[in-house]
């Protein structure tokens, strides 16, 4: 295994700016002469090969080129390269949005159609859900429109795309701070504040506190004063002002390309090609979930103001019987420590970074039969790490995997602008067939923000930040273990509504005894969680969870809202208002939140309900099949075929009736959402 050298070098990591932008176009160029050579065509020479074969292997081979040059913008510590990336990503999208409008292109494909139904052709699944989706997008562009309309429509496409990426570039290069004293932070955690940059401002010492998610958690969560919680919650709200114009051109550019293409709303646009269908459909789910939740969130928020009403007294705060926005973090890990006794930085010393990390790609390795073997390389950063994925007996070339890169440390200062502050798995080089025969062999980069070391203490993980490793590698596996024939049906490309299920299935893992086990380690001790913190833990998943999906369908209504609205409004309210009326938490003097949702310019529009969506699917596959035994080997590799394996060159419906062998139902999610919590579904 040691000798085996992968089949397909690793990609580099060294590009100049004026590289990137020199590539992008090469391979726009390159692209667009395949769209020339087909719309040449004349329509008896039109068929499956010359048309639609020759269009999916350009595609693969310009987002093979493209995807990783843009994707600099949210890594790389080159301002200048960031600006070229975000420049190469507008000349794409720009260039997606010329190719999508081209109608010669399009005859193209409905006389290659056509001539595949005459001579009776028989295509391959794949091949024929690549024919019906080549179609479909072209409906879908507004091709059978006028020649003004469509050329309205092409200028408000691009017009459009622009604006989203100078949205996603302003959530990138945002590098505020928010400043402390001492006395303001306390019962934040003085390893937390040991990373806080001290300074001098006046005659007293500050600790500035980005907005960083390691840095600004914490403070939500442990700060006693509940002025410190306030005031850092309300610059966190406001920290990306920037994008409030930006949001609302983005909103009404929407409702005027739903309009051109004869959609009643954004909405409806977007969720036609998803597993939910129509935006009603979408309004449904979530009022009845919200219906559901709304009894179990009233208990839990009077649990927890009786709790604040309590600690005021006692410490002399005042209290006027409200429960803010900015109280949530700190009280519910307040109600988990005293109902459970459950102290999270005890856990959190049980989990450093060095043992969880290579712990979970072991669990990961072991259930779905692969190996990770770390390959030297020059990256971005020196932090990332590149490994090479193997079949876990692999006995020749033929049986690489692909590769993936970890970016798993925050980094930037005030002073150095920052990369992405989030956690997402980006698929960087999609896998498929090319052209003679051979495998192009896909990449997965994974972008987290996990705690870097502190002079006290190694870097340690919440138990909350293991769940989110746990989840965002389960997309790493769904992008390296697809394999398809067409990149365009590789690995995560499955309806929005669904995407999200695998990983959120695979997040039960971390709250199963014997897997919170292997993957603990005092960093002191070396010992594992003992079984009573274990049960502690696995307890905990249930405290306060119609508080925490409540707050998840707000969120999702405040996504469908603002695109199925026909009128555009003030956002900032909106958002403030649906809060406090759908998640029952206080919203005073808050600055526009809404400005710092990525999700909507950043390809998830009408996306967020599909994480409580997709929940349905997630707990019917963990609890009938893998709840036995979540580390079977077997049962890893039925979901590998199953599941991960077609990519979504199967519906997605026909994915989940083939792993479960019945179509899904919602008992499991029912389950695990009220069976808890003593709340009837």
């Amino acid at each position: 295994m040691a000798t085996l050298t992968p089949p397909q070098a690793a990609p580099r990591w060294t590009h100049a700016p004026e590289e990137v932008l020199k590539l992008t176009k090469d391979a726009i160029m390159e692209y667009r002469a395949t769209e020339d050579r087909v719309a040449a065509l004349r329509p008896e020479e039109c068929n499956f090969e010359s048309v639609f074969l020759a269009l999916a292997l350009a595609e693969a081979k310009r987002s093979t080129t493209t995807d990783p040059l843009t994707f600099y913008q949210n890594v790389s510590r080159s301002k200048e390269l960031r600006d070229a990336a975000n420049e190469a990503e507008v000349l794409v999208q720009d260039f997606r949005v010329d190719s999508s409008m081209r109608l010669d292109v399009f005859r193209a494909k409905q006389a290659a159609k056509k001539n595949i139904e005459d001579s009776d052709k028989e295509l391959s699944p794949e091949e024929q859900r690549l024919v019906d989706k080549m179609i479909l997008e072209g409906s879908r562009a507004g091709l059978a429109l006028p020649d003004a309309e469509r050329e309205k429509l092409t200028k408000l496409n691009k017009e459009l795309s622009q604006t989203c990426s100078e949205f996603c570039k302003n959530c990138n290069e945002e590098k505020g701070t928010m400043s402390f004293t001492l006395e303001e932070l306390k019962g934040v955690p003085a390893d937390v504040i040991s990373g806080y940059t001290k300074r001098t401002e006046g005659d007293k010492e500050v600790y500035d506190v980005t907005f960083q998610w390691p840095d600004v958690m914490p403070l939500f969560k442990f700060a006693e004063n509940p002025d410190t919680r306030r005031i850092g919650y309300q610059r966190f709200e406001s920290r990306l002002e920037v994008n409030v114009p930006l949001l609302d051109k983005i909103l009404d550019l929407r409702r005027q390309v739903a309009k051109l293409l004869g959609y009643p709303t954004w909405a409806e646009y977007v969720v036609e090609v998803k597993m939910a269908k129509t935006a009603k459909a979408v309004d449904e789910f979530l009022n009845d979930l919200q219906q559901k939740l709304r009894p179990v969130g009233l208990k839990d928020r009077e649990r927890l103001l009786a709790l604040k009403k309590r600690e005021h007294e006692e410490k002399g705060f005042p209290f006027d019987g409200e429960f803010y926005i900015w109280d949530s973090k700190y009280y519910e890990r307040k109600f988990v420590e005293e109902s459970l006794s459950l102290d999270d930085q005890l856990v959190k010393n049980h989990f450093p970074v060095s043992v969880v990390v290579p712990a979970i790609l072991e669990i990961y390795q072991n259930l779905l039969g692969v190996k990770f073997v770390e390959v030297e390389g020059e990256m971005w950063h020196p932090d990332v790490q590149q490994f090479a994925v193997w079949e876990k007996d692999a006995k020749d070339e033929s049986d690489f995997i692909g590769y993936c890169h970890l970016d798993i440390y925050p980094r930037g200062t005030f002073f150095s602008p920052l990369r992405y502050s989030g956690a997402a798995v980006w698929p960087l080089i999609p896998g498929y067939t090319k052209e003679d025969g051979t495998r192009n062999y896909p990449l997965a980069a994974m972008v987290a923000n996990l705690a870097k070391p502190t002079p006290q203490k190694p870097a340690l993980m919440q138990h909350a930040d293991v769940v989110m490793f746990f989840h965002e590698i389960g997309h790493v596996f769904h992008e390296l273990l697809s394999k398809t024939r067409f990149a365009r049906f590789h690995g995560t490309t499955v309806a929005l509504d669904f995407g999200e299920a695998p990983s959120q299935m695979l997040e039960n893992w971390c709250y199963e005894p014997k897997v919170l086990a292997r993957m603990s380690s005092h960093y002191e001790t070396g010992k594992p969680l003992d079984s009573a913190l274990i049960e502690k833990i696995v307890q905990s998943r249930y405290v306060n969870v119609g508080m925490f999906y409540i707050n998840q369908v707000c969120y999702s209504m405040f996504d469908l809202k603002v695109h199925v609205d026909q009128e555009s409004a003030d956002y900032t309210n909106l958002w403030s208002e649906m809060r406090e009326n759908i998640a029952l938490v206080k919203c005073v003097n808050l600055g526009p939140g809404q400005a710092t949702l990525r999700h909507i310019a950043g390809g998830y529009d009408v996306g967020l309900y599909g994480y409580l969506y997709s929940l349905v699917f997630a707990a019917d596959m963990y609890a009938t099949v893998f709840k036995p035994d979540p580390l079977d080997p077997a049962r890893g590799r039925l979901y590998r075929e199953k599941v991960i394996l077609p990519g979504s060159s199967k519906d997605e419906m026909e994915l989940l009736k083939d792993f479960l062998g019945r179509e899904p139902n919602a008992e499991a999610f029912v389950r695990q959402l009220f069976g808890q919590s003593g709340a009837a579904a």
